[in-house]
């Protein structure tokens, strides 16, 4: 953790707590009246916070501010804790009953406090509470409480603590982050002791398992999409808390502090432990922002917000792009890179943790060989580190055999396709073989949606396919799309193949009865990637897209007459939609119209079941039976 500069402009707590004790030497006959106490330590705070706030204003330096405003409460509670002990509560002579350690926990342990965020305490004792202790706590609770401030709080004898950490993953993580804030460190270090050996040694496997879940649980709730237009900066998937995850399994598992220490210890690399600690202060400063604007805890970044945000941040217009598409932009794919080192973090501990044999929730498996790759535990990975240097192509194969073959992709095999991204060249993009991989992948029957996934997580998409690349992450700034326009594509491909594979023939009858009937079923999978591919290029999209379609449909393979269905498609891809919503049904000059522009029965199925994988896309509450 980086210094703090000139700590004694945000709080100078031997300057507090002379203060405090004259104020409660004045009122010791009063020693319940708490109000001269809140009154200086509510200035203090006040001071110290706009203090704070300036320097952020200044800087826009989130880090700073989760350093400084976790400074500013530990000496307030500290200089609190030594009045109440000294002058309030006065014990001359305590036994070792009596004894009492603050602790921090939670993210105030980790040292991560913004600026209005719960501050997690706990009060350990050696043994059961005294009356004494009792009234310490009390009146600690109630100034604190008096400030404002929101503490989440537990009072736990040392045994106590660790008989709840053994049967709740929550106290158990929030144990793993305790900080030593006050009072008897001999406490907080017994606590630390015999969590290392009677709760941490022999588990890991049980804590990774178990917060692996709780994670894939917590994107469940959220939408599962780290692409969503309003993103949680701290709780959904790509945000802090995937972050979070990734330390926590590192601390229990390596016993560090540091993420960074992992570079020293081989799991990490140097770029990647930048990466992370790039993303989160990336993140950091985010939600700062977020806090001052909305004077509460708010983690939402929601669309009334992000332009203001954006400004704050630097982020200014640019021909064909606003300011506020960028910042979104960069926060996209700052979140893509949370995932990218999710995936990178696991393998690794995995690969450490077999050798070891003790993560038993491992799939264990025999190794064969399939399409030159290593079938690993029902999971596709490369032979070697520099196999796609040796074989381009196999960037294309890898998905390919994975979808074919119904398997997983190692994550080691993904971070060597992302480590060889500068092999996709102009040379590759026109090697037949290549294409026709990626031409099977998108039209194969076995969940194109999932294989294209892989792909754009990894990188591989969008440099394979350039104009796909233009818009990973581009934001849709509207109030209509809940998602990237590459997520909404992904989405949109994976509805086609479900009405395709009647999956959805209870909901959409009219459109899984007439896929069935489709000629152009290749052009209608490739209209589909296509339909939104020039967004945000400041002209018509659906113009631009069609121009792109004509280029890319011969280098996919495509015939001269399939690549004219894709580009008509593109091109009047919103024609159905539109005259659905904007023209009246009932004038013969409508129907006269759309029968013009569409003329062949072909064209018509095409647009129904493209506008129909579409809509559906746009968001989860958007088809309703109007």
């Amino acid at each position: 953790m980086a210094a703090i500069h000139r700590q004694r402009d945000i709080v100078d707590r031997r300057a507090l707590a002379e203060e405090l004790a004259q104020a409660a030497r004045s009122q010791r006959l009063l020693a319940l009246d708490r109000r001269p106490l809140v009154a200086l330590l509510k200035e203090a705070l006040g001071a110290g916070r706009a203090e704070i706030r300036r320097r952020f204003e200044a800087s826009g330096d989130g880090a700073a501010v989760m350093r400084e405003q976790y400074f500013l409460i530990d000496q307030l509670i500290r200089a609190l804790y030594d009045v109440v002990g000294a002058e309030i509560y006065p014990l001359a002579n305590p036994t070792a009953g009596e004894h009492l350690a603050i602790i921090a926990v939670g993210g105030y342990g980790r040292g991560e406090l913004a600026p209005y965020s719960d501050i997690d305490l706990l009060f350990l004792l050696p043994y059961k509470q005294t009356p004494h202790t009792e009234q310490l706590i009390e009146y600690l609770l109630y100034v604190l409480w008096d400030l404002g401030l929101k503490i989440g709080q537990a009072t736990r004898s040392v045994d106590e603590c660790l008989r709840q950490a053994k049967s709740d993953l929550t106290i158990r993580t929030a144990l793993l982050e305790a900080r030593y804030l006050w009072g008897d460190e001999a406490l907080y270090r017994e606590l630390k002791r015999r969590f290392d050996s009677d709760i941490v040694r022999g588990t890991a496997a049980q804590f990774v398992e178990a917060k692996l879940a709780e994670r894939d649980e917590r994107h469940r709730r959220g939408g599962d999409s780290r692409y969503q237009l309003e993103p949680n900066v701290k709780e959904g998937k790509g945000g802090l808390r995937d972050l979070h995850t990734l330390f926590w399994i590192a601390k229990y598992i390596y016993r560090i502090d540091d993420v960074a220490k992992l570079v020293d210890l081989g799991v990490l690399s140097a770029e990647e432990s930048r990466r992370f600690a790039r993303a989160q202060h990336f993140l950091w400063t985010v939600r700062c922002h977020l806090h001052y604007l909305a004077g509460r805890p708010e983690e939402r970044l929601t669309f009334d917000v992000q332009t203001e945000i954006g400004r704050r941040m630097a982020y200014t217009d640019h021909a064909g792009s606003r300011g506020v598409e960028r910042f979104m932009k960069h926060y996209f794919l700052v979140a893509k890179d949370v995932g990218d080192l999710t995936r990178i973090f696991c393998a690794i501990i995995e690969a450490d943790q077999r050798r070891k044999r003790r993560l038993p929730w491992l799939r264990w498996g025999g190794k064969r060989a399939l399409a030159g790759f290593v079938v690993e535990g029902e999971r596709l990975t490369v032979p070697s580190e520099d196999f796609f240097a040796k074989d381009p192509v196999a960037l294309l194969r890898l998905f390919h055999a994975a979808q074919q073959n119904e398997l997983d992709i190692h994550p080691r095999a993904l971070r060597a396709a992302g480590h060889a991204l500068r092999s996709i060249d102009r040379e590759l993009r026109d090697d037949p073989e290549a294409n026709r991989l990626f031409l099977d992948i998108l039209t194969s029957r076995k969940d194109p949606e999932t294989a294209l996934r892989r792909m754009n997580e990894a990188g591989v998409l969008g440099r394979f396919i350039p104009d796909f690349g233009r818009v990973v992450a581009q934001m849709q700034y509207d109030m209509y799309h809940s998602f990237t326009v590459d997520e909404h594509t992904l989405f949109a491909i994976g509805i086609l193949h479900r009405i395709e594979a009647g999956l959805l023939a209870d909901e959409l009858p009219l459109a899984t009865q007439l896929s069935a009937t489709i000629a152009s079923r290749r052009a209608l999978y490739v209209a589909v990637l296509l339909h939104d591919i020039a967004k945000g290029r400041g002209g018509d999209h659906s113009v631009l897209g069609e121009r792109v379609a004509l280029k890319l449909g011969p280098r996919l393979g495509l015939s001269a007459e399939e690549t004219e269905t894709v580009a008509w498609l593109v091109r009047w891809h919103l024609l159905m939609s539109a005259t659905a919503f904007k023209r009246d049904i009932d004038d013969p000059q409508t129907t006269s119209d759309f029968i013009e522009r569409v003329q062949s029965p072909e064209r018509l199925k095409l647009l129904l079941v493209l506008t129909v994988a579409d809509i559906r896309a746009v968001g989860p509450h958007v088809w309703n039976g109007w």
